[in-house]
């Protein structure tokens, strides 16, 4: 198991990670089509995003956590 303290670090990692898979997936398809090496070219379209999201993930989520506790305010539980 990974120690609580690289929460935020697997945070990243698995966001960047699924989000750039989609958003490539979806550009890929959109400018080259249903090809025959559309699998590969994906990939290579992933793989390049990925290695730009990790590290903007890493960098920009701390900015949006605490734009998002800025922009709400707590629910009153009490009925």
């Amino acid at each position: 198991m990974i120690p609580a303290r690289y929460a935020h670090v697997l945070f990243s990692l698995l966001l960047s990670g699924l989000m750039s898979l989609l958003v490539s997936l979806i550009a890929t398809l959109k400018n080259a089509g249903l090809k025959a090496d559309i699998l590969s070219l994906w990939m290579g379209a992933w793989l390049s995003s990925w290695l730009l999201a990790f590290p903007a993930v890493l960098v920009i989520a701390p900015m949006v956590r605490r734009l998002v506790a800025r922009l709400t305010v707590a629910e009153d539980h009490a009925a």
